[in-house]
């Protein structure tokens, strides 16, 4: 009987390695790939950040040390366009963007998924710490949290669609990320106790600033710090540089810390206030994609994270209109932020989820 066959997105790290070393050790055929997208930033600890040269050849090491085939898929004209030219439009907005769910949809399971089904693979796979179940009554593939809470990475698939899950193997998800790198270490990966890949790639904490102003140019103008009352406050670089719920970098002497609590892009300004005006209820989300059925029943109660370290919080949703869904929250919720991802949980089920447009005062 033949084997099915899975191309694993390898990182170079230890999940995306184990996650090869299990599916091999389960009976699979076993590709590895690493995606090249020209992202080759050095961090402050001098090593490549995710998807550097220094990864791709720990990748390739790895698949030598299982005896599987190993590829490099370049897709730095996709990652431009898809990634890139997103990340900087929406903080040109006044948005904070979140490259990396992009990244899942439109590159790992989208142009990789696409490349991998061309060598004939039935399945991709990757060290995403988030489970799959396949729903028989209704026909859906459901997604779920990891079993490590702490390592969760559901939040960032729930843009994903049926077609995606279902060509879909998430192999680290039964695991806590302690079992992950024991298993690593006792197959003898040299990669066991590598130091986990920073969250943006291409971008050095560091460089944020240097980054925007390059790509933005002249899209950046300066412009005023307003209170709730419209006072000016004081003067801002260019509102790409701020992002709600911040306090450094204001550089205003009021006496208390003030925080952003809002970005007005029609009048270019950073509106600030204390720290208890950062607080709010109700939001709007905008291209819901639903997971767990089609289209739920709304209104409906469940649990709502706003980005990818909240713990989540009880609200109920509302339909607006279509593709627009109103979010109450319970208790008012810190820097809701738009441009970032909420996500709709019913206990270990992600319902569905979309992106954070207007907060309501």
């Amino acid at each position: 009987m033949k084997k099915p066959r899975v191309v694993v997105a390898m990182s170079g790290g230890v999940d995306s390695s184990t996650a090869a070393w299990l599916l091999k050790k389960q009976g699979y055929e076993v590709i590895g790939a690493t995606m090249c997208i020209g992202a080759t930033h050095q961090n402050g600890m001098g090593s490549n950040r995710c998807c550097g040269f220094s990864d791709i050849e720990d990748a390739r090491r790895i698949a030598l040390q299982l005896g599987i085939p190993f590829f490099v898929f370049s897709f730095k004209e996709e990652f431009e366009k898809e990634i890139i030219d997103y990340f900087c439009k929406e903080y040109l907005e006044g948005k904070t963007p979140n490259p990396c769910i992009l990244c899942n949809e439109k590159l790992k399971f989208g142009a990789f998924l696409n490349r991998a089904k061309e060598m004939g693979a039935d399945y991709v796979a990757t060290g995403h710490y988030a489970r799959l179940e396949f729903d028989g009554v209704h026909r859906r593939y459901l997604l779920k949290r990891g079993i490590d809470r702490k390592k969760d990475q559901s939040y960032v698939l729930f843009s994903l669609s049926q077609d995606q899950l279902r060509q879909s193997l998430f192999p680290l998800g039964d695991f806590h990320k302690e079992e992950v790198r024991r298993m690593a270490y006792e197959a003898n990966l040299r990669v066991y106790n590598k130091p986990e890949s920073q969250e943006v790639c291409f971008i050095p904490e560091t460089s944020y600033y240097s980054f925007l102003s390059e790509r933005l140019k002249e899209g950046i103008q300066e412009g005023p710090i307003l209170d709730l009352q419209g006072n000016r406050l004081g003067k801002h670089r260019g509102i790409p540089f701020y992002t709600i719920g911040q306090r450094r970098g204001l550089r205003l002497a009021k006496g208390k810390p003030l925080y952003v609590i809002g970005i007005d892009r029609v009048k270019n300004a950073v509106v600030v206030g204390e720290e208890k005006e950062v607080y709010r209820k109700a939001f709007l989300v905008h291209f819901p994609n639903w997971i767990k059925s089609e289209q739920e029943d709304i209104p409906i109660i469940c649990q709502v994270k706003i980005r990818y370290n909240h713990p989540g919080a009880e609200a109920t949703l509302y339909k607006r209109e279509d593709h627009i869904i109103e979010v109450h929250f319970q208790t008012p919720q810190k820097a809701i932020t738009p441009g970032q991802a909420a996500v709709f949980y019913h206990g270990d089920y992600v319902l569905g989820g979309g992106w954070i447009g207007e907060v309501k005062n």
